[in-house]
Protein backbone atom coordinates (compact mmCIF):
# COMPACT_ATOMS: atom_id res chain seq x y z
CA UNK A 1 0.00 0.00 0.00
CA UNK A 2 2.83 2.41 0.86
CA UNK A 3 4.56 1.58 -2.42
CA UNK A 4 1.32 2.18 -4.38
CA UNK A 5 0.81 5.55 -2.70
CA UNK A 6 4.42 6.55 -3.44
CA UNK A 7 3.93 5.57 -7.08
CA UNK A 8 0.78 7.71 -7.35
CA UNK A 9 2.48 10.71 -5.77
CA UNK A 10 5.36 10.43 -8.23
CA UNK A 11 2.84 10.80 -11.09
CA UNK A 12 1.57 14.15 -9.80
CA UNK A 13 3.26 17.23 -11.34
CA UNK A 14 5.52 18.94 -8.75
CA UNK A 15 3.61 22.23 -8.62
CA UNK A 16 0.27 20.54 -8.09
CA UNK A 17 1.82 18.24 -5.50
CA UNK A 18 3.16 21.27 -3.63
CA UNK A 19 -0.30 22.84 -3.65
CA UNK A 20 -1.78 19.55 -2.45
CA UNK A 21 0.58 19.36 0.51
CA UNK A 22 -0.17 22.95 1.42
CA UNK A 23 -3.91 22.31 1.20
CA UNK A 24 -3.60 19.25 3.39
CA UNK A 25 -1.63 21.22 5.96
CA UNK A 26 -4.32 23.90 6.10
CA UNK A 27 -7.21 21.46 6.32
CA UNK A 28 -5.59 18.92 8.62
CA UNK A 29 -7.43 20.27 11.65
CA UNK A 30 -10.72 20.95 9.85
CA UNK A 31 -13.77 18.85 10.50
CA UNK A 32 -14.52 16.10 8.00
CA UNK A 33 -17.49 16.67 5.75
CA UNK A 34 -19.03 14.17 3.40
CA UNK A 35 -16.21 14.62 0.91
CA UNK A 36 -13.35 15.35 3.24
CA UNK A 37 -10.67 18.03 2.94
CA UNK A 38 -9.66 19.47 -0.41
CA UNK A 39 -7.27 17.15 -2.18
CA UNK A 40 -8.73 13.99 -0.65
CA UNK A 41 -9.06 10.97 -2.93
CA UNK A 42 -10.89 7.72 -2.15
CA UNK A 43 -9.82 5.31 -4.84
CA UNK A 44 -12.11 2.73 -6.44
CA UNK A 45 -11.33 -0.69 -7.89
CA UNK A 46 -11.65 0.13 -11.61
CA UNK A 47 -10.09 2.64 -13.98
CA UNK A 48 -13.52 3.82 -15.12
CA UNK A 49 -14.72 4.53 -11.58
CA UNK A 50 -11.56 6.45 -10.73
CA UNK A 51 -11.84 8.42 -13.95
CA UNK A 52 -15.41 9.40 -13.13
CA UNK A 53 -14.33 10.48 -9.67
CA UNK A 54 -11.51 12.52 -11.16
CA UNK A 55 -13.89 14.25 -13.56
CA UNK A 56 -16.29 14.97 -10.69
CA UNK A 57 -13.44 16.63 -8.80
CA UNK A 58 -12.66 18.70 -11.89
CA UNK A 59 -16.23 20.05 -11.83
CA UNK A 60 -15.72 20.95 -8.18
CA UNK A 61 -12.40 22.61 -9.11
CA UNK A 62 -10.51 20.39 -6.70
CA UNK A 63 -7.58 20.06 -9.07
CA UNK A 64 -5.42 18.21 -6.55
CA UNK A 65 -7.91 15.45 -5.89
CA UNK A 66 -8.57 15.16 -9.62
CA UNK A 67 -4.89 14.73 -10.41
CA UNK A 68 -4.59 12.08 -7.69
CA UNK A 69 -7.29 10.02 -9.37
CA UNK A 70 -5.76 10.43 -12.82
CA UNK A 71 -2.27 9.63 -11.56
CA UNK A 72 -3.68 6.54 -9.84
CA UNK A 73 -5.19 5.39 -13.13
CA UNK A 74 -1.88 5.82 -14.96
CA UNK A 75 -0.07 3.88 -12.24
CA UNK A 76 -2.53 1.04 -11.63
CA UNK A 77 -4.22 0.73 -15.04
CA UNK A 78 -1.53 1.72 -17.57
CA UNK A 79 -3.08 -0.27 -20.44
CA UNK A 80 -6.61 0.98 -19.95
CA UNK A 81 -8.11 3.50 -22.38
CA UNK A 82 -8.63 5.65 -19.33
CA UNK A 83 -4.87 5.88 -18.80
CA UNK A 84 -4.56 7.92 -22.02
CA UNK A 85 -7.51 10.08 -21.06
CA UNK A 86 -5.96 10.53 -17.62
CA UNK A 87 -2.90 12.12 -19.25
CA UNK A 88 -5.12 14.65 -20.98
CA UNK A 89 -7.13 15.37 -17.85
CA UNK A 90 -3.96 15.99 -15.87
CA UNK A 91 -3.16 18.68 -18.42
CA UNK A 92 -6.69 20.04 -17.95
CA UNK A 93 -6.10 20.12 -14.20
CA UNK A 94 -2.92 22.13 -14.67
CA UNK A 95 -4.91 24.54 -16.84
CA UNK A 96 -7.67 24.78 -14.27
CA UNK A 97 -5.17 25.43 -11.49
CA UNK A 98 -3.65 28.29 -13.49
CA UNK A 99 -0.38 26.49 -14.20
CA UNK A 100 -0.49 27.39 -17.87
CA UNK A 101 3.12 26.66 -18.83
CA UNK A 102 2.82 23.20 -17.30
CA UNK A 103 -0.49 22.70 -19.09
CA UNK A 104 1.08 23.67 -22.42
CA UNK A 105 3.87 21.12 -21.95
CA UNK A 106 1.36 18.42 -21.01
CA UNK A 107 -0.88 19.10 -24.01
CA UNK A 108 2.12 19.04 -26.34
CA UNK A 109 3.21 15.69 -24.93
CA UNK A 110 -0.31 14.33 -25.36
CA UNK A 111 -0.32 15.31 -29.04
CA UNK A 112 3.17 13.89 -29.52
CA UNK A 113 2.46 10.49 -27.98
CA UNK A 114 -1.20 10.13 -28.99
CA UNK A 115 -1.50 11.88 -32.39
CA UNK A 116 -4.42 9.70 -33.53
CA UNK A 117 -6.46 10.03 -30.37
CA UNK A 118 -9.79 11.76 -30.94
CA UNK A 119 -8.88 14.51 -28.48
CA UNK A 120 -5.83 15.25 -30.62
CA UNK A 121 -7.44 14.89 -34.06
CA UNK A 122 -10.41 17.04 -33.02
CA UNK A 123 -8.00 19.84 -32.18
CA UNK A 124 -8.90 19.91 -28.48
CA UNK A 125 -5.34 19.64 -27.16
CA UNK A 126 -3.96 22.08 -29.75
CA UNK A 127 -6.72 24.58 -28.96
CA UNK A 128 -5.94 24.33 -25.27
CA UNK A 129 -2.31 25.22 -25.99
CA UNK A 130 -3.36 28.44 -27.68
CA UNK A 131 -5.91 29.18 -24.98
CA UNK A 132 -3.26 28.66 -22.30
CA UNK A 133 -1.07 31.31 -23.90
CA UNK A 134 -3.98 33.78 -24.01
CA UNK A 135 -4.44 33.29 -20.27
CA UNK A 136 -0.92 34.66 -19.82
CA UNK A 137 -1.32 37.80 -21.94
CA UNK A 138 -0.01 40.93 -20.23
CA UNK A 139 -2.73 42.57 -18.19
CA UNK A 140 -3.48 46.11 -17.08
CA UNK A 141 -3.15 47.30 -13.50
CA UNK A 142 -3.22 50.96 -12.57
CA UNK A 143 0.09 50.72 -10.65
CA UNK A 144 1.90 49.12 -13.62
CA UNK A 145 2.62 50.25 -17.20
CA UNK A 146 -0.17 49.56 -19.74
CA UNK A 147 -0.15 46.08 -21.24
CA UNK A 148 0.85 47.38 -24.68
CA UNK A 149 4.12 48.68 -23.23
CA UNK A 150 5.12 45.31 -21.80
CA UNK A 151 7.05 42.41 -23.31
CA UNK A 152 4.84 40.65 -25.87
CA UNK A 153 6.59 37.27 -26.09
CA UNK A 154 3.56 35.41 -24.79
CA UNK A 155 1.30 37.36 -27.14
CA UNK A 156 3.37 36.25 -30.13
CA UNK A 157 3.24 32.65 -28.87
CA UNK A 158 -0.54 32.87 -28.54
CA UNK A 159 -0.89 34.35 -32.03
CA UNK A 160 1.30 31.62 -33.54
CA UNK A 161 -0.50 28.73 -31.85
CA UNK A 162 -4.01 30.01 -32.53
CA UNK A 163 -3.26 30.90 -36.16
CA UNK A 164 -1.74 27.46 -36.71
CA UNK A 165 -4.75 25.84 -35.06
CA UNK A 166 -7.24 27.69 -37.28
CA UNK A 167 -5.31 26.66 -40.39
CA UNK A 168 -4.75 23.04 -39.35
CA UNK A 169 -8.18 22.24 -37.90
CA UNK A 170 -10.76 23.92 -40.20
CA UNK A 171 -13.55 21.54 -39.08
CA UNK A 172 -12.77 21.53 -35.37
CA UNK A 173 -15.64 22.37 -33.00
CA UNK A 174 -13.16 24.66 -31.22
CA UNK A 175 -12.37 26.72 -34.32
CA UNK A 176 -14.90 29.49 -33.66
CA UNK A 177 -13.61 30.01 -30.14
CA UNK A 178 -10.04 29.97 -31.45
CA UNK A 179 -10.93 32.68 -33.98
CA UNK A 180 -12.42 34.81 -31.20
CA UNK A 181 -9.26 34.41 -29.11
CA UNK A 182 -7.10 35.16 -32.16
CA UNK A 183 -9.00 38.41 -32.75
CA UNK A 184 -8.39 39.35 -29.12
CA UNK A 185 -4.67 38.63 -29.48
CA UNK A 186 -4.48 40.61 -32.74
CA UNK A 187 -6.07 43.62 -31.03
CA UNK A 188 -3.56 43.25 -28.20
CA UNK A 189 -0.60 43.11 -30.59
CA UNK A 190 -1.97 45.94 -32.75
CA UNK A 191 -2.04 48.15 -29.65
CA UNK A 192 1.61 47.30 -29.03
CA UNK A 193 2.65 48.03 -32.62
CA UNK A 194 0.76 51.35 -32.53
CA UNK A 195 2.50 52.30 -29.30
CA UNK A 196 5.94 51.55 -30.76
CA UNK A 197 5.15 53.28 -34.07
CA UNK A 198 4.04 56.42 -32.21
CA UNK A 199 7.19 56.30 -30.13
CA UNK A 200 9.36 56.27 -33.27
CA UNK A 201 7.30 59.08 -34.78
CA UNK A 202 7.64 61.23 -31.68
CA UNK A 203 11.39 60.56 -31.67
CA UNK A 204 11.73 61.80 -35.26
CA UNK A 205 12.39 58.33 -36.73
CA UNK A 206 9.88 58.00 -39.58
CA UNK A 207 11.41 54.85 -41.08
CA UNK A 208 10.93 53.07 -37.75
CA UNK A 209 7.34 54.30 -37.85
CA UNK A 210 6.90 52.90 -41.36
CA UNK A 211 8.21 49.47 -40.38
CA UNK A 212 6.01 49.14 -37.30
CA UNK A 213 2.87 50.40 -39.05
CA UNK A 214 3.40 48.07 -42.00
CA UNK A 215 3.64 45.22 -39.50
CA UNK A 216 0.46 46.39 -37.74
CA UNK A 217 -1.53 46.62 -40.97
CA UNK A 218 -0.16 43.47 -42.63
CA UNK A 219 -0.35 41.16 -39.61
CA UNK A 220 -3.07 42.62 -37.40
CA UNK A 221 -5.30 44.47 -39.83
CA UNK A 222 -9.00 44.61 -39.12
CA UNK A 223 -8.66 46.17 -35.68
CA UNK A 224 -9.74 49.63 -34.56
CA UNK A 225 -6.25 50.94 -35.30
CA UNK A 226 -6.47 50.63 -39.10
CA UNK A 227 -7.64 54.15 -39.91
CA UNK A 228 -5.16 55.95 -37.67
CA UNK A 229 -2.38 53.61 -38.78
CA UNK A 230 -2.97 54.32 -42.47
CA UNK A 231 -3.06 58.06 -41.86
CA UNK A 232 0.20 58.08 -39.91
CA UNK A 233 1.83 55.66 -42.35
CA UNK A 234 1.13 58.10 -45.19
CA UNK A 235 2.75 60.90 -43.20
CA UNK A 236 5.77 58.73 -42.47
CA UNK A 237 6.15 57.86 -46.17
CA UNK A 238 6.22 61.58 -46.98
CA UNK A 239 8.95 62.11 -44.40
CA UNK A 240 11.15 59.38 -45.91
CA UNK A 241 10.60 60.82 -49.42
CA UNK A 242 8.30 58.08 -50.71
CA UNK A 243 5.34 60.15 -51.99
CA UNK A 244 3.96 57.41 -54.26
CA UNK A 245 3.56 55.08 -51.31
CA UNK A 246 2.06 57.87 -49.25
CA UNK A 247 -0.47 58.46 -52.04
CA UNK A 248 -1.39 54.76 -52.22
CA UNK A 249 -1.70 54.53 -48.45
CA UNK A 250 -4.01 57.51 -48.13
CA UNK A 251 -6.10 56.28 -51.04
CA UNK A 252 -6.48 52.96 -49.23
CA UNK A 253 -7.64 54.86 -46.15
CA UNK A 254 -10.26 56.70 -48.21
CA UNK A 255 -11.45 53.56 -50.03
CA UNK A 256 -11.58 51.22 -47.03
CA UNK A 257 -12.59 53.68 -44.32
CA UNK A 258 -14.50 56.50 -46.06
CA UNK A 259 -16.28 57.55 -42.87
CA UNK A 260 -13.21 57.54 -40.66
CA UNK A 261 -12.27 60.86 -39.06
CA UNK A 262 -8.93 60.79 -40.92
CA UNK A 263 -10.45 60.18 -44.36
CA UNK A 264 -11.10 63.86 -45.05
CA UNK A 265 -7.57 64.73 -43.97
CA UNK A 266 -6.29 62.07 -46.35
CA UNK A 267 -8.23 63.68 -49.22
CA UNK A 268 -6.66 67.05 -48.47
CA UNK A 269 -3.22 65.47 -48.20
CA UNK A 270 -3.67 63.81 -51.61
CA UNK A 271 -4.65 67.17 -53.10
CA UNK A 272 -1.47 68.71 -51.74
CA UNK A 273 0.64 65.93 -53.22
CA UNK A 274 -1.07 66.37 -56.59
CA UNK A 275 -0.39 70.08 -56.53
Amino acid sequence: MVFALRTVLMQIPPRLLAVALAALAVTATAGCGSKGPMGTAKYSVSAQQNYRKGMAEMKEKDWIAAVKYFAFIKSRFPYSKYAVLAELRMADAEFGAGNYLQAIDAYKLFIKFHPTHRMATSGYAAFRIGESYTKMLPGDMWILPPSYEKDQSVSYDAERELRTFVEKYPDSPYRKKAQELLAKVHKHLAAHEWYVAKYYWDQGKPMGTVLRLRRLIDRYGGTSYDGEALWLLGQAYVEVDMPDRARDTWQTLIDQHPDHARAQEARRALARLAG
